[in-house]
């Protein structure tokens, strides 16, 4: 070998040997990180942080690095940019569990893996307890208010915004939410599920039903799902409403009564409150009510749509939460004399009669 041909291979060798060198570092790298990556985090028992709306990754991962947690937060940072993926990660609370790595926790962030909480409304709950039980949640955002029912009109879907009241129009069931979600969020949900069940119910209705339309079936339902909480009980309940409603009696149903006194009911049901006229007091009106008096699962919807067959037109409690159905006004007031001697005066369980 000439030294002409060494000196012009000394650059060659040179820049290969930094090549190799800094390729070795590289990947000596990666596999530190990689090891890194999978290792277990510094985790004896679960911990909750939290990304919360309109945050940054940065503070999630510096309250991690805070808690003796996670290390090398600059590092997931970086991970998640080169992925395209740091714009991407969902706000709420996330736990991490003993045995989670820097790799879980990426995933955990990228899945929107977050703490979830639940809150149930039970059926014949009205607006107002609706509101109340998830402002009782202190991790929902509380941005409605009753007092103030414009807010509610982004909720509604249109055609039953323009109804009186939103009474009713929201469905009774358990409601999965995160933090970062608001009042406002649920009441959408709980909406469209009522909308949904209702179309589904009303499609499927039986024939001579005596409703305009389905937000009567909606009112119909309200009250049976008031008057009886047995579920035997509801269609029957349904068919003496329908058969009443057919023959152009009154309805005489001591739960809308109750619904209309408002705040002022101390929980006694008075012959003057049922002489007392308002839109509410179907002992005093015909047809229906105005608007639904509850929020009425879809139990109450079906047996609003499907209502029992048969003759009878009055229905008394027994004491025990079921009912007696009577035929004529004779056999009723008989009921009236067995099933409450010790209660004359109407109460909000009710008795039917004229």
């Amino acid at each position: 070998m000439s030294p002409a041909f060494s000196r012009r291979e000394l650059p060659v060798r040179l820049l290969l040997a930094i090549v190799l060198g800094c390729a070795t570092v590289i990947a000596s790298f990666l596999l530190g990180f990689r090891a890194w990556f999978d290792a277990p985090l510094n985790l004896s028992a679960a911990v909750v942080v939290e990304l919360p709306q309109g945050g940054n990754l940065r503070g999630l991962l510096g309250d991690l690095r805070a808690r003796g947690v996670l290390m090398h937060p600059f590092l997931v940072r970086c991970y998640l940019r080169l992925e395209g993926k740091a714009n991407k990660v969902r706000a709420g609370e996330y736990e991490l569990e003993p045995g989670i790595t820097a790799r879980g926790v990426v995933e955990k962030l990228l899945a929107g893996d977050v703490v979830e909480y639940s809150v149930t409304v039970v059926e014949g709950a009205t607006l107002a307890s609706m509101l109340d039980e998830f402002h009782r949640q202190p991790k929902l955002r509380k941005t409605i208010s009753l007092s103030a029912p414009a807010m509610l009109s982004a909720v509604l879907a249109q055609g039953y915004a323009v109804k009186p009241s939103p009474e009713g129009l929201f469905f009774p069931d358990t409601y999965r939410f995160h933090l970062g979600m608001s009042d406002r969020d649920l009441l959408a949900a709980s909406h469209r599920r009522l909308a949904a069940v209702l179309e589904e119910e009303w499609a499927e209705r039986a024939e001579g039903l005596p409703y305009r339309d389905s937000y009567d079936a909606l009112i119909m339902a309200s009250l049976v799902e008031r008057e009886t909480g047995r579920a035997a009980e509801r269609a029957a309940i349904a068919g003496v409403f329908v058969r009443r409603l057919q023959t152009g009696m009154l309805l005489q149903t001591d739960p809308a009564v109750i619904y209309g006194l408002g705040e002022s009911f101390d929980g006694n049901l008075t012959r003057l409150h049922l002489r007392t006229p308002g839109p509410y007091n179907t002992y005093l009106n015909p047809g229906l009510p105005p608007t639904p008096i509850a929020l009425p699962g879809r139990a109450a919807i079906h047996a609003a749509l499907h209502p029992e067959p048969g003759n009878a037109l009055y229905f008394v409690a027994r004491g025990d939460g079921s009912h007696q159905f009577s035929a004529t006004l004779e056999e009723h007031n008989r009921a009236v004399q067995t099933y409450q001697r010790a209660r004359r005066s109407r109460t909000a369980t009710g008795s039917k009669g004229p």
